[in-house]
């Protein structure tokens, strides 16, 4: 009888999903040839077949050798400690589709074999090519494209993650710009939160960028996120750092008067004013809030001339003419002066404290202060969605959102980089409340994510998803884990430290791109995290290559190790690691920016504090008195 050159061993022992293969003694060399391809055999990472009937179950190598024998194995055998452990991982019908999963467990001494390219190619690459993209190919074999499916992909999230210099980067730059491509997802729609503006580069012709300190050369647009469109509790924790129950209670209040106010005036449609609540994304003027809120705080009351013992006025400061020297103004933050508390001398002259004072003089001096500050002018100045002092805007809630998901583009670039670190955390949980709540309330629209799936990518996630910062983004980002797929809300989620993300969050991502991971704390997150038992194949995350993963969970029909395919150099993220030294070459100088080898030239540090103090690392070169500035040149891509 002719030997079937795929056999390896038969299976000894059954434990759950984990089973122990004793390898024949016909396979002494470790390793094999079918149809003239060679394949190591016991490969940790590596595919086996056990076939049970018409049905093949297939499984993951997770080690190799003694460690690998059975634990009462006392018999020495003549070629040593030939051992497998495989993990069960899924199964197909004889020539048809894959599923993972088992529906039975092999028996001792089934026979096992090697999974064969034409295994491979059979279980990769089926599906609908519409509803599957290619990231690049199995480490194992090249000619065998690495799918991944798209539905499962974006409604289930998923999470890259990899240490720095992993490729990270250039592995999500390489998804978004396959999940644009406009020839095969036209209506594609991706959001993208770039805290450290690494990818407008990469992704230039399909991404409207939106940053705070807008360069219009670049066709970018300016970050406007109005204040009001904020639920009470971020925009207290925004404005004003924090209120007692009382306090907050008390401007509570004084919002929804505003919204009813600003409602009379301007009339919205799907709203009355009896409907209005502190959270109604209703326009309403913060500065008057300010206003109101500073004059009773601050005021001082003088007996009125005349008038009955309760009859008071207000106890401005007054001027050379006897006319109050500063009576305030709302919109430009001044408030008014009034006289300090007087109790003795004559009656008229008395000066009484203000009634009714609610105690956040410090809260108030805080907002004071932001209303001021130019850094926070894209929140509480936001241009066209700034209210005046009646509650009027130029623009409502549907412009915004028609430029952040409804644009010409596919992506949409949210370029945080130039927003003050210290409300980070809170902004990020703003806007993707803000995003979340228009697609839920609109599922049944063409506009909303049932009919048009909204996906997120959340950059260096771990900065605002600690586990010990129970911030607004990781209640937003947590909510969107557990109800997002049923409303059209996927998101993805980077990370080059995943121990410090939230396991509630990384748990709910149902596909994982496992880049190189040095850290045990790291690996043993993303172990936990995932839906495969699969502890064998994540032992090797130290040992992978750049630019190299691990793919487990939903969107793949099988754990796979991939090279994944970088994007073209002018497609890459702005995150390449500076060099130190380059080669120099006598006929064509050095191949980029030298660092440290080159000849210094002469030094301006002048420049430098120029950038500084702009907050912009774009650089733009000074015209000098008289001259005309170059127009900017259309092809530049920088």
């Amino acid at each position: 009888m002719q030997r079937d050159p795929t056999f390896i061993g038969t299976v000894q022992d059954v434990h759950g999903a984990t089973i122990t293969v004793e390898l024949s003694d016909e396979t002494v060399t470790g390793l094999g040839f079918v149809h003239g391809e060679g394949y190591r055999i016991g490969q940790v990472g590596s595919f086996v077949r056990i076939p049970l009937g018409f049905v093949d179950l297939y499984g993951v190598v997770s080690q190799v050798g003694a460690g690998a024998a059975p634990e009462r194995d006392e018999d020495r055998k003549v070629y040593g400690n030939r051992w497998v452990k495989v993990q069960m991982v899924g199964e197909g019908q004889r020539g048809g589709r894959f599923e993972r999963g088992i529906s039975q467990h092999p028996t001792i001494e089934d026979r096992v074999h090697i999974v064969t390219e034409a295994d491979l190619r059979a279980i990769y690459g089926s599906g609908d090519p519409q509803d599957f993209v290619s990231v690049g190919h199995l480490a194992s074999a090249e000619s065998i494209p690495s799918l991944v499916n798209i539905n499962k992909l974006i409604t289930r999230h998923c999470a890259v993650v990899g240490t720095t210099g992993s490729g990270k980067s250039t592995t999500v730059a390489g998804l978004l710009t396959a999940l644009s491509e406009p020839t095969r997802y036209p209506s594609a729609r991706i959001v993208v939160l770039d805290i450290h503006g690494e990818y407008a580069k990469a992704l230039s012709d399909r991404a409207s960028v939106f940053r705070v300190a807008v360069q219009a050369s670049k066709n970018q647009s300016e970050l406007l996120i109005p204040f009001w469109a904020l639920s009470f509790e971020e925009l207290t924790g925004l404005a004003f750092g924090g209120l007692k129950d009382a306090q907050a209670a008390a401007v509570a209040d004084a919002i929804v008067q505003l919204k009813k106010e600003s409602l009379e005036v301007q009339p919205r449609d799907g709203i009355e004013e009896s409907q209005v609540t502190v959270d109604s994304p209703i326009p309403f003027c913060l500065h008057k809030l300010w206003f109101e809120l500073h004059k009773r705080e601050h005021h001082t009351l003088i007996p009125r001339p005349g008038g009955a013992a309760d009859d008071v006025d207000p106890a401005y400061v007054l001027g050379p003419n006897n006319q109050p020297l500063q009576m305030g103004d709302a919109m430009s933050v001044t408030p008014p002066l009034y006289r300090t508390v007087k109790t003795t001398g004559p009656a008229p002259e008395r000066v009484q404290l203000g009634r009714d004072p609610i105690g956040i003089r410090q809260q108030l001096a805080g907002l004071a202060s932001r209303l001021r500050d130019p850094r926070m002018a894209f929140l509480f100045n936001p241009g066209d969605w700034l209210p005046d002092i009646d509650g009027k805007v130029v623009k409502d809630l549907d412009a915004l959102l028609e430029g952040w998901i409804g644009g010409p583009q596919p992506i949409t670039i949210l370029d945080l980089s130039g927003i003050p670190s210290s409300v980070l955390n809170d902004l990020i949980g703003a806007l993707l409340r803000v995003l979340y709540d228009a697609i839920f309330w609109a599922r049944n629209l063409p506009e909303g994510g049932r009919e048009r799936p909204l996906f997120l990518v959340l950059e260096e996630a771990h900065a605002y998803l600690s586990k010990e910062t129970a911030g607004s983004a990781a209640m937003a980002v947590r909510r969107i884990a557990k109800e997002g797929r049923k409303y059209g809300v996927g998101m993805m989620i980077v990370s080059q430290r995943p121990s410090e993300i939230d396991s509630t969050i990384l748990s709910q991502c149902g596909t994982l791109f496992a880049m190189r991971l040095a850290n045990d704390t790291d690996r043993g997150h993303v172990t936990g995290a995932a839906s495969d038992n699969l502890k064998g194949l994540f032992d090797m995350l130290p040992v992978l290559r750049t630019g190299e993963a691990i793919i487990v969970g939903e969107a793949v029909s099988l754990p796979v190790r991939t090279l994944i395919s970088p994007p073209p150099p002018h497609r890459r993220p702005d995150s390449v690691d500076p060099r130190v030294v380059v080669r120099s070459y006598p006929n064509d100088g050095y191949d980029g920016p030298a660092g440290w080898g080159q000849p210094r030239d002469p030094a301006d540090y002048a420049a430098m504090v120029r950038q500084w103090r702009r907050q912009d690392p774009h650089y733009q070169h000074k015209t000098p008195p008289g001259a005309v500035a170059a127009l900017p040149d259309p092809d530049n891509k920088e």
